[in-house]
């Protein structure tokens, strides 16, 4: 790409490799260069708390507010009752109000942490999408709003393309879904003066469709730009991990296993990490990046500590790190390891270490677990476990008890009281 950016916003997307797509670059360039301008990212209510594959689109609305501007968080309390079917193999379940308004203030938690929500210039919005589409005459929004929409191009878009094109149902209801979605945009253009929409490059579709309709309903000029879809260099998803999503919230996932995470990060992607998830100056990153032998590993250790100072605070990434120095470089327990307390009652007259490593989520079934010990993946307390059979009483649990799933991953188990 060859367009050289005035606005800070852009320059930043550009040199750390956010930027995928943009609908206009110089038009939105010089929309941003005119003062703090609004821009919105829409999170939909799937799940308590956001992942780590969302934290790209989070890191762009953090950097959209340092660089002078004001970002929105849209939360899809409406949209989440239909379900974003981009590139998914079948529909999504569907949730009561309930359980979408308890997701919402879940993920709440999450952003507070990035971005600042204050009555300032570009102090942070947080809307709920139900607040227009909950109330909506179905035959006013066909009349005023599905007018414009062609179905052929609906059926262009790639992500309902490649639906069809595997023979997968999409329902009435999810072919709804980029029809909402352009409407938010419209909406948050007439209420709050937004003039940009970012997300993953997956939702380009939904994103063009936003822009078209504001053009055609209030003639207005707004703008789009997508960020890559990230994998791993092994290929993996981001936000997955061998046990798991890599959660956002505390309570879903400790943030010395967050830290873990990204410690574990391979060689190939630091530097690519450094840039987009940390806000250590770009050449930093390049020369972390560049590192070989043990020396990469210290460069990983300050990917792992700068995220989760971000996410946690930098009072858990210092407690994260010490416990990780404790339990890798001097074969100590660590105080910060994930820990599961047993009640006297539920330990009895001895539990299996099976059942332990299933509940620990160092497993995730006592068939794992099994094989894991067979192939003599498994430790308890820093020693072999290669008796399957094995069960742990209280006298056993007197104190905390460690196991280990290969080199990196342990958790303690500990009697209540």
């Amino acid at each position: 790409m060859t367009y050289h950016p005035k606005s800070d916003f852009i320059a930043v997307l550009m040199q750390r490799g956010f930027l995928a797509d943009c609908t206009d670059y110089q038009g939105l360039d010089e929309a941003l260069m005119a003062g703090a301008r609004p821009g919105y990212i829409g999170f939909d209510a799937t799940a308590k708390s956001l992942h780590v594959g969302s934290l790209i689109q989070i890191m762009m609305l953090r950097w959209l507010q340092k660089t002078g501007h004001k970002p929105i968080t849209l939360m899809g309390g409406g949209t989440t009752k239909v379900g974003d079917p981009s590139f998914r193999a079948e529909e999504r379940p569907l949730l009561t109000p309930a359980e979408i308004d308890s997701n919402i203030a879940g993920i709440r938690r999450v952003f507070a942490a990035y971005i600042d929500y204050d009555d300032s210039a570009t102090g942070a919005l947080m809307i709920d999408n139900s607040e227009w589409l909950d109330d909506l005459n179905y035959l006013d929004f066909l009349r005023d709003i599905g007018r414009h929409f062609s179905v052929n191009r609906m059926l262009s878009f790639e992500s309902v393309k490649s639906r069809l094109d595997r023979e997968q149902s999409l329902s009435f209801l999810e072919f709804n879904y980029m029809i909402l979605q352009a409407y938010d945009f419209l909406e948050l253009n007439r209420r709050y003066g937004c003039i940009l929409q970012m997300g993953g490059s997956d939702q380009w579709g939904n994103i063009v469709n936003g822009i078209d309709l504001t053009r055609r309903v209030l003639d207005h000029q707004i703008f789009g730009l997508t960020s890559p879809l990230l994998t791993t260099s092994d290929g993996r998803k981001m936000g997955k991990s061998l046990s798991g999503a890599v959660w956002l919230n505390a309570d879903m996932l400790s943030p010395y296993e967050f830290w873990q995470f990204w410690r574990n990060t391979t060689d190939a992607d630091v530097g690519r990490f450094l840039k987009l998830y940390t806000e250590l100056p770009v050449e930093e990153c390049d020369r972390l990046g560049a590192l070989a032998g043990s020396e990469i590993n210290e460069a990983k250790i300050r990917l792992a500590s700068e995220v989760t100072t971000l996410c946690h605070g930098a009072v858990a990434a210092a407690a994260a790190e010490e416990t990780a120095r404790e339990v890798f470089e001097k074969g100590g327990i660590g105080e910060d390891l994930p820990t599961l307390t047993l009640g006297a009652d539920e330990v009895g007259d001895g539990i299996s270490v099976v059942q332990l490593f299933v509940r620990t989520g160092l497993a995730k079934s006592g068939k794992e677990a099994k094989r894991l010990i067979a192939e003599n993946g498994a430790r308890i307390d820093d020693a072999p476990l290669g008796d399957a059979a094995m069960m742990l009483d209280a006298a056993a649990l007197a104190s905390p008890v460690k196991l280990s799933a290969g080199r990196k991953r342990h958790a303690l188990v500990q009697l209540a009281g």
